[in-house]
């Protein structure tokens, strides 16, 4: 008897077989399951409004529109124009002021008048960077020996007679007060060579940078000889040859006469630890220290 195959029963629709993820497939299916959050920014913090005042000023000063010694508007306008208190507009000139680009008068004839440029400001940076111990004493004394080494080969290629005359006569002034026994006024005839030599190089910039560091120098030498008496040997006689060699534009004999000076100088100055102290660095200026 032969067997008979058995009946076979309706058939159900085959299952699609699954494959395994791929990495790539799972990182794209969590990201489409996960629920899109809202883009974070952080927030604008806008200028304050004495500062946008600072700058509307410094834009005219830039374009040329205000000039040195222009008076701005009377207080009233002037904060009327731009849409603010009267209060934040002073609170704006204030610090204009400080930063030496007005000068505040009050009176009749009074008001905010543009200044022409306070060179000194560049002093009060340098003491403030020495007093945030930004920069060190000493890296301001070697700065000085460097600066006045371009000052001089400058002032070599660029010093005209009337440069050549104011040295000679501060060179004489220093002269009368050595033989009069008056050190510190010696000192301040110092102070007053290095501004004629710097203007001697016909580049402002220099010449800011150069009073910058030459400042606070002084005042260590101030100090030194107002507390020990002691005093440059053979001053006038080193002054006169740097003069000779400026005058003859040999620029290798006054870079070298410059630099022998100076770096006797910071040999007597380093002989005291006291003398080049940060203190003195930071003091007020004396009675006898003229700016």
């Amino acid at each position: 008897m032969i067997a008979m195959p058995p009946k076979s029963s309706p058939r159900s629709p085959a299952r699609p077989r699954l494959l395994p993820l791929t990495r790539r497939d799972r990182a794209v299916d969590s990201r489409a399951a996960a629920t899109p959050g809202p883009v974070q920014f952080s927030p604008i913090h806008t200028r304050r409004a004495f500062e946008e005042i600072c700058e509307r000023i410094r834009e005219q000063l830039a374009l040329g529109v205000l000039k040195p010694g222009d008076k701005l508007p009377p207080e009233r306008d002037l904060a009327q124009q731009l849409g603010v208190s009267r209060n934040v507009l002073r609170e704006a000139l204030r610090s204009l002021e400080m930063a030496g680009v007005l000068r505040l008068r009050k009176g009749v004839k009074g008001g905010a008048f543009i200044q022409t440029g306070d060179t000194s400001r560049m002093n009060i940076v340098m003491r403030d960077m020495l007093s945030l111990g930004t920069i060190s004493v000493r890296e301001l004394s070697l700065a000085r020996i460097h600066v006045l080494d371009l000052v001089v080969r400058l002032a070599c290629a660029n010093a005209r007679h009337s440069d050549f005359e104011a040295l000679e006569a501060n060179i004489e002034r220093t002269d009368l007060a050595t033989g009069e026994g008056r050190l510190l006024d010696r000192v301040e005839c110092s102070r007053e060579f290095y501004k004629l030599l710097a203007s001697a190089t016909g580049n402002k910039v220099i010449a800011v940078i150069m009073d910058s560091v030459t400042e606070i120098h002084m005042r260590f030498v101030y100090a030194k000889v107002a507390s020990s008496g002691a005093a440059t040997p053979r001053l006038v006689e080193k002054r006169r040859q740097f003069l000779s060699a400026l005058r003859a534009r040999n620029v290798s004999a006054a870079t070298r006469l410059m630099r022998v000076h100076l770096e006797s100088v910071q040999r007597v100055l380093e002989q005291d630890p006291g003398a080049m102290s940060l203190h003195v660095a930071l003091a007020e200026v004396q009675p006898g220290m003229r700016r």
